[in-house]
């Protein structure tokens, strides 16, 4: 999937992409059928939320579950950035973010890159994130909250707060927030499962609670150019992954044919 020139003058502009509809019934129903299983894992990689019962997300679902590891390579998905960022790309990040109905809770508003930059060393903001949702996402059940343009600040001071959910994260200040909506405004994507959203690393979003009873489970890459590679390990590999190994990209129908496999992932480690 080739980007136009007026897809890439518009990601410069405005900081994302919204393709609703790219990924068939059939293909994402594949994917949603993995999730139960993988939010029912005892594993570290998955985060609770307070309440240490509902699940809010599964870190590197690619390296233990095939259908997120063949979703993990799919061209659709990691051929955009390459063209954005004009190299290979690896997996910095995995996350299936799971806003539970009635009980899943808030992304304070911040910035994907200013965590990637002060935790894990991250040089350039040469990464982005691409979503897919496997639910629809409506104006009611939680969805994105993004703030076109705010990319354009760079990194933004922020505060780190561990306190509001169960997942630490560096969040802007209230008057930041308002300065950057008073310039861009709000826009939150919303469509059918299969909708896809590209965002630049340092565009500034966040997300309200689910108080509805319909699930929004949106699985999120954040892939970074092979040569912008992280220099900290501070956190876990599950959550900062240290395996730069491009990835490697299967067919276009590995999500509808078992044939394909996504696992093993690469394991080689191309730095330290």
């Amino acid at each position: 999937m080739k980007l136009t020139k007026e897809q890439l003058e518009e990601f410069e502009k405005e900081g994302y992409l919204f393709f609703p509809s790219l990924f068939s019934k059939e293909e994402i129903n594949r994917v949603r059928d993995a999730v139960a299983d993988l939010y029912a894992e005892d594993r570290p990689e998955i985060f609770r939320e307070k309440d240490g019962v509902t699940p809010r997300t599964g870190f590197a679902s690619h390296t233990y579950s095939e259908m997120f590891a063949r979703l993990g390579r799919h061209p659709r998905m990691v051929t955009p950035v390459e063209q954005i960022l004009g190299e290979d790309v690896y997996m910095h990040q995995y996350k299936v973010n799971g806003k539970k109905a009635f009980d899943g809770d808030v992304w304070q508003w911040h910035q994907d890159f200013g965590t990637w930059h002060r935790d894990d060393g991250m040089p350039e903001p040469r990464a982005m994130n691409i979503a897919v949702f496997l639910d629809e996402v409506n104006e009611f059940n939680g969805p994105l909250y993004i703030i076109p343009e705010s990319h354009r600040e760079g990194v933004v001071e922020a505060g780190h707060d561990l306190s509001t959910t169960s997942y630490p994260l560096w969040t802007l200040d209230n008057n930041k927030v308002k300065e950057l909506v008073d310039q861009g405004g709000i826009v939150a994507p919303k469509g059918p499962p299969g909708s896809m959203l590209v965002f630049h690393g340092c565009l500034v979003h966040g997300s309200p609670p689910n108080m509805t009873p319909w699930d929004r489970v949106i699985v999120y890459l954040s892939l970074c150019a092979v040569s912008n590679h992280i220099t900290k390990f501070n956190r876990p590999e599950y959550i900062a992954h240290r395996d730069f190994t491009p990835v490697q990209k299967l067919s276009d129908d590995c999500l509808l044919n078992d044939d394909v496999s996504g696992l093993p992932w690469p394991t080689e480690k191309t730095a330290s």
